[in-house]
């Protein structure tokens, strides 16, 4: 993941080369402007600042809302259905991914400054995590559909066993797609003079090859696979709730349309972006360099807002739910009650040993 995005276009300076010296008498080479290569520029300070702001709002939502829906789901262990198996992974990715947020925010602002190293293994853990959050989020749709379908076809049981194979192969497929990120360096795009970017460096074989090939895989399995997962999976859901009674079925399927709604709104721009950007350095679409440097403001801007989703999921899934509300409320009216009984055995230690002290004087 990259935030600034350098251009690594065909390089032009061979046409410089070809300048004659005029103490010779011949003449000076012009270069023509538009076949010059594009400078990387980085972010304009404006829009630096209002997408450090959003990342900002990201963390602040993300991690303790999804620390808290862990805690919420982790109180009611003995009764956890497959989805709120799926949930509680869900929240342990986002929480990861948002926890990267701030490398990349201070990155926007002062270029990156923590090394190859933080580079490769930041970018590893972004990627891992995305490839988990919204791989979990098909899942949970998979297990709705279930659910509401097929209620009376499944054994409880080996379905819970079913659950947890998957989780561990949701995991480890997310690591495996996630290795390309190794290929993430920091490097400055103009020497010393730029700041220092996070940014893909294919350095075995083909860099235009590898750089098609993760992208590709990153569209599919990312996004295509798991969006068109939902779309079938809820669309027959919504389907059989329309042909039930009951007063319950439109708030369900208000919530699965926020959930494909929100899914799509925070990841199509980043994908969108991104394909444009590798039909652009395959020379497929032409750009002119204000059209390339725009394009790398849509991606830095589609970065952020795809990372809005993990702060958008708790939300969706755990806060309009009913059963999590009901949860969130037995649990917050437990540690009230905690609270008050160590306050009260305080209190009565207190006054004990308040009145030990005066029989003793």
């Amino acid at each position: 993941m990259s935030f600034v995005v350098p251009f690594d276009y065909d390089d032009y300076s061979d046409l410089l080369n070809d300048s004659h010296d005029p103490s010779k008498n011949r003449s000076v080479f012009a270069p023509d402007p538009d076949t010059l290569p594009c400078e990387a520029r980085p972010v304009d300070p404006a829009t630096a600042a209002a997408l450090s702001a959003l990342l900002a709002a990201v963390f602040v939502l993300a991690v303790p809302g999804n620390l808290l829906v862990a805690c919420v789901i982790a109180r009611g262990r003995r009764t956890l259905t497959p989805s709120d198996v799926y949930l509680c992974h869900l929240t342990a990715a986002d929480c990861l991914m948002a926890l990267t947020v701030p490398f990349w925010a201070t990155a926007l602002t002062r270029g990156w400054i923590f090394g190859d190293a933080a580079c490769k293994a930041l970018s590893l853990i972004f990627e891992a995590n995305f490839y988990t959050s919204v791989l979990f989020l098909a899942c949970i749709s998979v297990d709705r559909y279930r659910a509401v379908v097929h209620a009376n076809r499944t054994l409880a049981g080996s379905h819970r066993k079913c659950g947890r194979l998957a989780c561990g192969g949701v995991w480890a497929l997310g690591v495996a797609l996630a290795l390309p990120a190794l290929f993430n360096e920091a490097a400055r795009p103009d020497g010393e003079r730029e700041a220092a970017t996070c940014a893909e460096s294919f350095d075995v074989g083909s860099a235009p090859a590898w750089r098609v090939a993760t992208r590709a895989v990153r569209h599919l399995v990312g996004f295509l696979l798991p969006l068109g997962v939902m779309l079938a999976c809820y669309g027959v859901t919504v389907a059989r709730l329309l042909r039930t009674r009951g007063f319950h079925k439109h708030r369900a399927m208000r919530v699965i349309t926020a959930v494909v709604a929100a899914f799509v709104l925070c990841w199509t721009p980043y994908h969108l972006a991104t394909m444009a950007d590798t039909l652009a350095r395959s020379d497929l679409i032409p750009f002119d360099c204000g059209g390339r440097r725009s394009l790398s403001a849509a991606l830095v801007i589609s970065n952020g807002l795809a990372l809005l989703h993990s702060g958008i999921n708790p939300l969706l899934y755990a806060f309009v739910g009913e059963k999590f509300r009901r949860n969130t409320e037995a649990l917050l009216c437990r540690k009230l009650r905690q609270e008050r009984a160590s306050g009260s055995k305080f209190s009565r230690s207190t006054s004990q040993t308040s009145e030990g002290q005066g029989a003793v004087a």
